[in-house]
C-alpha cells in the first residue's frame, strides 16, 4: 500500500472517530459471511457504524486524536471498530448476540472501549458498559427527580383544596 493511500485512510479514520463520541474495539475474527452480514444489519438498526481497519492505521488515527495509550494494547489480531453516539449501544448489542449464541466465546468479543471519555480494556467490562446510561437518559432521570417533589406539592394542594372546600360548604349549609 502506498504512503498516500495510508495517509488517506488514517485521515478517514480520524474523521470517523471525530464524528462519533464513543467507540468499541471488537474481535469478529472467524465470523462467516452470514453472521457478519447479520452483525452489520444489527449494527445499522442500533445506529452503530461498523468499520474494519488495520491496527497500525487505527493506532495512528487514535494517536492523532489524543486517545489514551492504554487502548493500544487491544490492537492485536483482527479488529473491528464500532462507532456510535450512545455509549451503551454496542455493549448491549454484543451481549444480545452472545446471549443468542448461548456461547461465552461467541463473536463479536469486546477488546476495548472508549466511552464517556474513559478507556475500558478487556471483555470483563462488557456488563458494566451495558449498564452505563447515556447523557439523554441521565438528563431524563434528573428531570424526573426534580419534578417529583413539585408534583407531590401540587397534588397535596389540590386534594387539600377540595377537602377544605367540602368542609366549608358543609359548615355553610348547616342551619344555625
Amino acid at each position: 500500500m502506498k504512503k498516500e493511500d495510508k495517509t488517506a485512510l488514517i485521515s478517514e479514520l480520524q474523521n470517523q472517530l471525530g464524528a462519533y463520541s464513543h467507540f468499541y474495539l471488537t474481535n469478529i475474527e472467524g465470523l462467516n459471511a452470514e453472521k457478519t452480514s447479520a452483525l452489520r444489519r444489527a449494527c445499522f438498526k442500533a445506529d452503530i457504524k461498523l468499520v474494519m481497519a488495520k491496527n497500525t492505521l487505527l493506532k495512528k488515527a487514535l494517536e492523532a486524536k489524543g486517545i489514551d495509550a492504554a487502548i493500544f494494547d487491544a490492537l492485536k489480531g483482527n479488529t473491528a471498530l464500532m462507532l456510535c453516539n450512545t455509549g451503551n449501544a454496542p455493549a448491549k448489542l454484543i451481549k444480545e448476540i452472545v446471549k443468542k449464541e448461548k456461547n461465552a466465546d461467541a463473536k463479536p468479543q469486546l477488546k476495548a472501549a472508549f466511552v464517556e471519555e474513559t478507556v475500558y480494556v478487556g471483555a470483563q467490562n462488557l456488563d458494566f458498559l451495558a449498564t452505563i446510561k447515556s447523557k439523554n437518559e441521565l438528563i431524563a432521570d434528573l428531570i424526573a427527580l426534580l419534578q417529583s417533589p413539585a408534583k407531590n406539592v401540587v397534588s397535596a394542594l389540590q386534594s387539600g383544596g377540595t377537602t377544605i372546600h367540602g368542609v366549608l360548604k358543609t359548615l355553610g349549609e348547616r342551619a344555625e
